[in-house]
C-alpha cells in the first residue's frame, strides 16, 4: 500500500481523496496550533513515499536525503520557499504546489486589509466593545478615503509583484476609482497590456502611491525589498499592505517608520519571523495584524487540499504532477533511480 506523510492536518476532503485510492496516510501533527517536531518530521519522511508538507515545515536537503524511495513532495501552499527545490531537483525529487486556486481569496483579503487600516475598523471595533462610545463627534476615529471621497482626488494604488494575485488586486481597484501603478521586473509586458494599470519603476511607485500592496515571490532580490530607504520614499499619508511573504519587509525598519509617523499605517498578513512579530509592532498605532489568513476561506482551503492530494497521487504513480514546479527533474537519472527503488 502506498504511503503519504502529511506533516500537519489538512481539510478532510484532501485526506478523503487519498483514501479513495487506498493510500495509507499518517498525519504528523493533528494539533492545528502546534509545530511538527523535527524528529516526527524525519520519522515520517523515512516511512513515506510522498511527503505532503505545509509551508510551516522546512523541507531541507538533510530531510530529503533520509529516504532514497521518496517519490515527491506535495506542498500545500502556493509558495514553496520552505523547500530546498534545488536540492530536491538534484536528488531526483519532484516538488509541487497549489497555485491559482487562492488568487481571488487572497486578493479579497488584501482589499479587506486596505479598507480596515484606512478606515480604522479594528480600532473602531475595540472602541465599541470597550464601551467607550458615548457620543458621536466629527473627530471620532478619522481615517483615510480609498475612493476619491470627500476631496474628489483619485487615490493611487501601487502593486508590487504582478502575478495572478497582484493582477487580481489591481482589477478590484477599478471599483474604487483608483489609479493603479504596478512594478514587476518579470512582468513588464503583462503590465503594459493590462487595462487601468500603468508600469512604474519601484521608486516612482513608492513616491506616488497612497496604498502600496506587496505580492512578489520571496527571492534573494525581494528579501527586505521594503527597507528603510523604501519607506522613506513613501508618502507620509501612505499605507503599506503585505500579503506575500514576511521577509519582503524589514519589520524593524517598518516599526521605526510607524513610530516616527514616516508612513500613515500598515496591514500585515505575514511576518518576517513568523509566527513571531518584530518587537514593538503590535503597539504601533494604525496597524492591522492578522495570522496568515489570506487563503482562509472554506472553499479555497478545501480546494488546496484536493490539489495537494492530486499532486501526491501523481508523485506516487510516477506521473508528472499537475502543479510540478521543477519539471526538469523527470528527465534526470536520479528520478529514474527513485522510481526503480523498492522498499
Amino acid at each position: 500500500m502506498s504511503r503519504v506523510f502529511v506533516t500537519r492536518r489538512i481539510p478532510r476532503v484532501g485526506l478523503d481523496r487519498l483514501a479513495e485510492e487506498s493510500v495509507r496516510v499518517r498525519v504528523g501533527q493533528p494539533n492545528d496550533e502546534a509545530p511538527v517536531p523535527r524528529a516526527v518530521l524525519e520519522d515520517g519522511v523515512r516511512w513515506c513515499e510522498v511527503l505532503l508538507s505545509l509551508l510551516t515545515e522546512p523541507v531541507d536537503r538533510a530531510l530529503l536525503t533520509l529516504n532514497p524511495a521518496l517519490r515527491g513532495v506535495a506542498n500545500y501552499a502556493v509558495g514553496f520557499n520552505n523547500i530546498d527545490v534545488d536540492a530536491a531537483t538534484e536528488l531526483g525529487i519532484p516538488v509541487s504546489n497549489t497555485p491559482g486556486v487562492l488568487t481571488d481569496t487572497t486578493a479579497d483579503l488584501t482589499w479587506a486589509l486596505i479598507l480596515a487600516v484606512a478606515r480604522r475598523i479594528p480600532e473602531a471595533h475595540a472602541y465599541m466593545t470597550a464601551g467607550r462610545y458615548k457620543l458621536w463627534g466629527p473627530n471620532l476615529l478619522l481615517g483615510a478615503d480609498v475612493s476619491p471621497g470627500g476631496s474628489g482626488r483619485r487615490k493611487v494604488l501601487g502593486v508590487i509583484g504582478y502575478g495572478r494575485i497582484g493582477a487580481a488586486v489591481a482589477r478590484r481597484a477599478v471599483g474604487f476609482d483608483m489609479d493603479v501603478l504596478a512594478y514587476d521586473p518579470h512582468a513588464r509586458d503583462r503590465i503594459d497590456a493590462a487595462e487601468h494599470v500603468r508600469w512604474a519603476e519601484l521608486d516612482e511607485l513608492l513616491r506616488r502611491s497612497d496604498f502600496v500592496t506587496l505580492h512578489p515571490l520571496l527571492t534573494p532580490e525581494t528579501r527586505h525589498l521594503i527597507d528603510t530607504r523604501a519607506l522613506q520614499l513613501m508618502k507620509r499619508t501612505a499605507y503599506l499592505i503585505n500579503v506575500s511573504r514576511g521577509p519582503v519587509v524589514d519589520e524593524a525598519a517598518l516599526v521605526h517608520a510607524l513610530r516616527s509617523h514616516r508612513i500613515a499605517g500598515a496591514a500585515l498578513d505575514v511576518f518576517e519571523d513568523e509566527p513571531a512579530m518584530a518587537p514593538g509592532i503590535a503597539e504601533c498605532d494604525h496597524v492591522v495584524l492578522v495570522p496568515h489568513i489570506a487563503s482562509a476561506s472554506v472553499d479555497t482551503r478545501e480546494r488546496m487540499a484536493v490539489m495537494a492530494a492530486e499532486n501526491a497521487l501523481a508523485h506516487l504513480a510516477g506521473e508528472r504532477a499537475p502543479n510540478v514546479i521543477n519539471p526538469e527533474v523527470y528527465k534526470s537519472p536520479a528520478y529514474r533511480a527513485r522510481l526503480a527503488h523498492r522498499r
